[in-house]
């Protein structure tokens, strides 16, 4: 039998009314592993390549054979937009087969949740956050509404493999299958899913059942591409005179409007191509786009012509967003949207033509989602990198006349077409944020417990294999002092006031950090604002200057520091970047090899190339350290963020010293300069004598309370450094990169 025969009539149906003319390869492979197995299944394909429905024909198609006497599937996904969407698309699917979908989040109404509760049946559509409430709140009504549950459907699953949401999403998928009894098939959806073996065993955590992992062949499509460089406040780096000679496009449309004059060239470069088009413009950061909109904007003001751009990040109210994304739907509409990586997962935002990255993502699954946003509907996927840089100064040090946001522009373009390359996720942390969490939301759900019964619900979850008991010891002992969880006269554990207070807030279901702002101030000055400070060593960038953190009071939400030098970038509050080391890796062999990139544009070109004859002609790409001037020197790592910071941290306690090292200085993860009174040989020698022998809880500074993720502030100094050292400073990968340094001394 085919698999179009094996679907129920109501899917064949829906596939005659939308005109489908065949069958894809990623439905058949979905088809088969539902269908034929009772395996979990982890479906990889390139975005708009028909994963949703290649997972939900079989399985409602089973659902319809056997109806559930409770929900039978829930369908998680990591946006409320993203639910909002396939509430429609599911909607349309079921209403013959008369199966109820259900969608749930902070934004819809409590009517409809209601109704849900009564008559629990169909698909339900919800975030972990979501999930996790109901797991608290309706704990007796668990059984009743998920006990015949028969499938778990993770959508983007890749987003949720990163940092605590995706340690959270497992346990709540482990929690709810004890309390309800069932045992539902996981089914994962990614386009961009880079260790396939892992992100499968991920996926099967806490059950026996194996994963699937159906190799499913992408049929070839021709992206557009283009990549140009714009000095922001000088002439460009291409002479006027000087001819594209590339096929960065097909065609390269020429502007039907003019940017204002004196107009930020790269922004006019955008305002200029996006007139008559619907596009997406991705910014790196919520300020960035605030920025570019306001911009943009002005730019139609002074223009004299209608708005024509919108904006879309997690900080807008719901209207403002939902606003954006109906007029993105809209095919009469030409408005483009500033965004950031909201809009980078699977929503369907109607016919967009064109994207624009304004400078580069920081990973290569960032840059496959934001591509993918573009080629639906018959047309390519097509993006346009504008990659802006200030001319540096005629006095800039070797490092600061490096183009990074190009080489690694380039980098991640060229590791996907040649190596398919995306980046793994981090499965081996040491998530003591999440424990606290899921420690705090058990004893919500179960009341009392005795310590016993509580280590053996919570240390059983997946997520949290490598946390010892003697650790959980003291997370308990801790949460005790602080009033958080509290001993009864009977020896078992419920919450604390202190605990109820935290679990009582809305903002208590969530694992990541909400945008709390910090002031940062130096000794009488204050300086603004800044959503997530870095540890006390680190820098920061605001103000137009750049300052040494000091201290971090965390219950008074303030900075304090210094004042230092140095050029670094402004600080968005993630652990800075997160960049993997195959970037910058590529990056170094973008300087070094002679080849051209066919997506370049002319001032692009211009730049590489000036860029190759300074590697040229001070040999920094091939050697790592390189003196710049009398006792100062530059050393290059060529590593990601995190070996980088254990690099870093390295240099400053064990080796600083020994060296005679002064005037340190990093832009993370690109280089580090540094006085120093021995020699480039003498360097690397203690370097790797001091990587061999160094542990990770050696590397970090006296007193030193690295909080990042939302609860590590309920969690004791010990765990917090312990998991910062552990799972964030990588010394093992810079270890073995130094290693390769020596032998070539």
């Amino acid at each position: 039998m085919s698999v179009f025969d094996r679907y129920s009539p109501f899917i064949r149906d829906f596939i005659y009314r939308n005109g489908w003319e065949n069958i894809r390869a990623v439905q058949v492979a979905a088809a088969d592993v539902i269908f034929n197995s009772e395996d979990n299944l982890l479906l990889c394909s390139s975005t708009a390549s028909g994963k949703t429905e290649a997972a939900f024909f079989p399985i409602l198609t089973l659902y319809s054979e056997s109806p559930p006497s409770s929900v039978g599937i829930i369908y998680i996904a990591p946006l409320k937009s993203l639910i909002n969407d396939q509430f429609s698309r599911l909607n349309d699917l079921c209403a013959e087969a008369d199966i109820p979908v259900w969608h749930w989040h902070g934004d819809v109404s409590s009517s409809h949740k209601e109704k849900l509760m009564k008559k629990p049946s169909g698909v339900l559509q919800i975030t972990p956050e979501s999930l996790e409430a109901l797991l608290m709140h309706k704990h007796s009504d668990i059984p009743r509404l998920f006990g015949d549950l028969r499938f778990i459907v993770i959508d983007e699953l890749h987003s949720l493999m990163r940092a605590d949401r995706g340690g959270q999403t497992l346990c709540l998928i482990e929690r709810l299958s004890k309390m309800s009894g069932t045992d539902a098939r996981r089914i994962g959806l990614s386009a961009t899913i880079g260790d396939t073996s892992a992100a499968g065993a991920f996926l099967s955590c806490g059950t026996t059942r194996k994963t699937a992992i159906p190799a499913v062949k992408d049929t070839g499509i021709r992206w557009r591409l283009s990549m140009e460089h714009f000095y922001v406040s000088s002439s460009q780096a291409s002479a006027p005179e000087q001819e594209n000679d590339t096929e960065a496009l097909d065609v390269l449309d020429e502007a039907s409007d003019t940017a204002p004059i004196n107009a930020d060239p790269g922004y006019g470069y955008i305002f200029e191509h996006t007139r008559g088009k619907k596009c997406l413009i991705f910014a790196n950061s919520r300020e960035e786009s605030e920025t570019v909109t306001a911009t943009l904007r002005k730019y139609c003001e002074q223009n004299g012509e209608k708005n024509r751009f919108l904006i879309h990040h997690g900080n807008l109210s719901s209207p403002i967003r939902q606003s954006a994304e109906a007029l993105m739907k809209d095919d009469d509409d030409f408005s483009s949207t500033v965004t950031t990586s909201t809009l980078e997962l699977g929503i369907d935002i109607g016919r967009l033509e064109r994207a624009f990255q304004i400078d580069c993502p920081a990973t290569v699954s960032s840059f496959l989602q934001r591509m993918g946003r573009t080629g639906r509907r018959g047309l390519p996927p097509e993006m346009w990198f504008v990659i802006r840089e200030e001319l540096p100064e005629a006095r800039a040090v070797l490092p600061e006349l490096i183009p990074w946001k190009l080489i690694c522009g380039i980098a991640i373009i060229q590791l996907y077409i040649e190596e398919r390359f995306v980046e793994p996720a981090r499965l081996d942390r040491y998530p003591y944020s999440l424990l606290y969490h899921q420690t705090m939301s058990t004893l919500a759900s179960f009341g009392e417990m005795t310590a016993s019964g509580l280590a053996a619900g919570v240390l059983s979850l997946g997520a949290f294999r490598n946390i010892t008991k003697d650790d959980y010891r003291k997370l308990l002992q801790h949460m005790v002092k602080i009033d958080h969880i509290e001993k009864t006269d009977n020896g078992g554990l419920i919450l604390g006031l202190a605990g109820e207070r935290q679990v009582n807030s809305f903002k208590f279901y969530a694992v990541f950090q909400e945008n709390e702002e910090y002031s940062v101030r130096c000794e009488s000055m204050e300086l603004g604002t800044i959503v997530k400070p870095p540890p006390v060593g680190d820098k920061v960038a605001i103000a137009g200057g750049v300052w040494t953190v000091e201290e971090v009071d965390h219950t008074r939400h303030t900075v304090y520091c210094h004042k230092a030098k140095g050029i670094i970038p402004a600080y968005f509050g993630l652990c800075p970047g997160d960049i993997h080391t195959r970037i910058l890796k590529r990056a170094r062999e973008v300087l070094k090899e002679k080849r051209s990139y066919p997506y370049l544009m002319k001032n692009a070109v211009s730049r590489l190339s000036t860029a190759r004859c300074l590697a040229d002609s001070t040999a920094f790409a091939d050697s790592p350290i390189v003196n710049i001037g009398g006792d100062f020197y530059c050393l290059f790592p060529w590593l990601g963020t995190y070996p980088f910071m254990a690099l870093e941290r390295l240099i400053k306690i064990k080796c600083a010293d020994k060296l005679g090292i002064s005037a340190f200085e990093s832009s993370k993860p690109y280089f580090i300069t540094f006085r120093m009174k021995a020699d480039k040989r003498e360097f690397l020698n203690v370097l790797c004598n001091e990587a061999v022998k160094t542990e990770p809880s050696e590397l970090l500074y006296p007193k030193e309370n690295p909080v990042f993720e939302k609860y590590d502030v309920f969690v004791p100094q010990e765990l917090v450094r312990k998991g910062f050292a552990y799972g964030v400073l990588d010394i093992k990968t810079a270890a073995e990169q130094i290693k390769e340094w020596c032998k070539n001394i």
